[in-house]
């Protein structure tokens, strides 16, 4: 979920490298495009972006108006960082009119209650806001590699205590390489962010939808994750 605020896409050399010579007009076209892209959305979908620090500054009325409706905004990560930008852009989110909630990066280094009351003391009370999201990765975490046991310990005091303080269930985004090494049950039982490039996610289980880490929103310099969310969502 964290991005680079650098504009600099590898990935686009990678693609111009593959097309070869004589697919090099192609695949600067598919390099344009490919920022660009947003899904056609269903009856009571929503587009929106998730952020931290890491984007900088955000001009949040320019993201309303390039048709994003929900933001995500990191919170807090581990037992006491709290993001830089977030009181500014939790303000600011919800003056430009965009539904708005708070995620947390979940520290494999860190008890899951200490992490909570990290979480809970920086976000502010707000019935309206989205539920809250918990960021599940292994790349960018510390470098420890518990058991899956201690993991789901550790991850049910995390969401015991802040379910028990905001009476809504979080939201667990799920990275690949956090699923493949801890496939826990709690998976099964929370509601699900799913990144998938492009191609929309299979189920009924998943809320949030991560459609692209590349995309081009207004008010926002250089990349940003671009998401759906369904409707009745939490």
């Amino acid at each position: 979920m964290r991005r680079s605020t650098a504009r600099a896409r590898p990935w686009a050399l990678l693609v111009i490298a593959a097309a070869g010579l004589s697919g090099i007009g192609a695949a600067f076209a598919l390099v344009i495009w490919l920022p660009s892209y947003r899904p056609a959305l269903r009856p009571g979908e929503r587009y929106g972006v998730d952020v931290s620090a890491f984007q900088g500054r955000i001009d949040w009325p320019s993201v309303a108006g390039d048709h994003i409706g929900f933001a995500y905004i990191k919170a807090t990560e581990g037992a006491n960082f709290v993001d830089p930008e977030f009181v500014r852009n939790w303000a600011a989110a919800g003056s430009a009119g965009l539904a708005r909630g708070a995620y947390h990066f979940f520290s494999l280094c860190v008890p899951g209650i200490v992490q909570a009351r990290n979480f809970m003391q920086a976000v502010p009370p707000d019935p309206a806001a989205l539920a809250p999201a918990l960021d599940l990765e292994l790349a960018g975490n510390c470098h420890a590699r518990p058991s899956a046991e201690t993991v789901a310990a550790q991850l049910a005091a995390f969401l015991q205590a802040v379910q028990a303080a905001t009476g809504r269930q979080v939201v667990l985004y799920l990275g690949s390489d956090f699923a493949y090494r801890y496939p826990l049950p709690v998976e099964q039982s929370q509601p699900l962010w799913l990144r998938r490039l492009f191609r929309r996610p299979p189920g009924r289980q998943w809320v949030f939808w991560q459609v692209d880490g590349n995309a081009d929103v207004s008010g926002i310099t250089g990349d940003v994750d671009l998401d759906v969310m369904r409707p009745g969502s939490p």
